[in-house]
């Protein structure tokens, strides 16, 4: 993706999440992920798309959001940037995940279809430790949770996602200063609360250490193509994708010696 479009891609992100944030529907509707990383945070990575943590009924708020975008936000995209756009729910095998509801967002200017944008806002649920808070930008309150459940829902994703995404150790690597002294015992009641096995945390700690030059590339791959382009080369200069790897592998490591001693010591009577 070029510059520019980036850079176009981030301006639409911003008028969608403040669209949210100063409506009735973003109430207590909190933003998390790899945008709100960016937006609130600083991070040199850039995201794609928008996601949301939700404990409510995801279908209800999936909808409320459709209308939300086709009132307030494609005409208000129409008539200051001048693109074309559409909202709509997705179709397809996965519209219907119970535990992942989206909007799709689309963006094109003069007819070109060719240079569409497309910015998905996906509403799910995670477990959080923390009460919400509330975070400022341009005078605008967003809400979101704290920072120990953002990077613990990074370590999360790592274990229970189906297919692993490299952007998930990268944002660990990013912001691993996040992580509490706590963080290990609060992972662990995480994990039991979402049912994730102490099998599914082996299996994805075996594949990443079996396959260590794979996940190094898919890693640099995310380096390349989704940070910004000083920080990319200077983590190339530190040892690019194989440096990432390895400083995640030693923190989770360290995460899950915590889990396990935490799972242990409960044992004893």
């Amino acid at each position: 993706m070029t510059t520019e479009k980036k850079q176009r891609v981030e301006e639409l992100q911003k008028l969608v999440a403040r669209t949210v944030a100063v409506s009735p529907a973003g109430r207590n509707l909190l933003l998390v992920g790899g945008f709100r990383y960016r937006f609130l945070d600083g991070s040199v990575r850039t995201s794609d798309d928008i996601d949301y943590h939700w404990g409510g009924d995801l279908e209800k708020k999936q909808k409320e959001l459709l209308a939300l975008f086709e009132r307030k936000l494609l005409p208000e995209v129409r008539r200051r940037l001048r693109y074309e756009c559409t909202a709509r729910l997705p179709t397809g095998p996965d519209a219907d995940s119970s535990a992942v509801r989206s909007v799709e967002l689309s963006f094109w200017q003069d007819g070109d279809l060719a240079d569409r944008v497309a910015i998905p806002v996906e509403i799910s649920r995670i477990v959080c430790a923390d009460p919400i808070i509330v975070r400022t930008a341009e005078g605008t309150l967003y809400p979101t949770v704290s920072d120990a459940d953002m990077i613990e829902s990074k370590v999360i994703a790592i274990f229970n996602r189906l297919y692993l995404q490299h952007r998930d150790l990268v944002d660990v690597f990013l912001f691993s200063d996040r992580f509490q002294p706590a963080s290990g015992p609060r992972l662990a009641a995480k994990l039991k609360e979402l049912g994730v096995p102490q099998g599914a945390l082996d299996d994805r700690m075996a594949d990443l250490r079996k396959y260590p030059a794979y996940h190094a590339r898919a890693v640099q791959e995310v380096v390349d193509t989704q940070l910004d382009s000083t920080a990319a080369d200077q983590i190339r200069d530190v040892g690019g994708g194989e440096a990432v790897l390895s400083a995640v592998l030693d923190r989770l490591t360290s995460l899950l010696e915590q889990v396990a001693s935490g799972d242990k010591s409960k044992n004893v009577k």
